[in-house]
């Protein structure tokens, strides 16, 4: 089943390759969506994937790239509101 997730992510995570990170770990795991920074200096993910790709997302997005230092990821399962045909930096 596939479904859509938020997750809004906190720490040093802006400035260190944390987008270009989040799109190379979700298009290995064939999930499609975006990811963009807020102005809080926060990082928003919307992934759509099966569950179990979206679990493995969610782990690899605690983790970061090196440089990164995650405090917290938040998850909101959310409608599919827009269909994306792959994962990409919105800016």
């Amino acid at each position: 089943m596939v479904i859509a997730k938020r997750y809004l992510i906190s720490g040093r995570v802006q400035g260190v390759g944390y987008r270009f990170f989040a799109e190379r770990e979700a298009s290995r795991l064939a999930i499609r969506g975006y990811v963009k920074n807020l102005p809080d200096g926060d990082v928003e993910a919307y992934a759509i994937g099966s569950e179990g790709a979206l679990a493995e997302f969610k782990r690899r997005l605690k983790e970061g790239p090196r440089g990164a230092y995650v405090t917290r990821v938040e998850e909101t399962e959310l409608p599919i509101d827009r269909d994306y045909n792959r994962f990409v930096i919105e800016t």
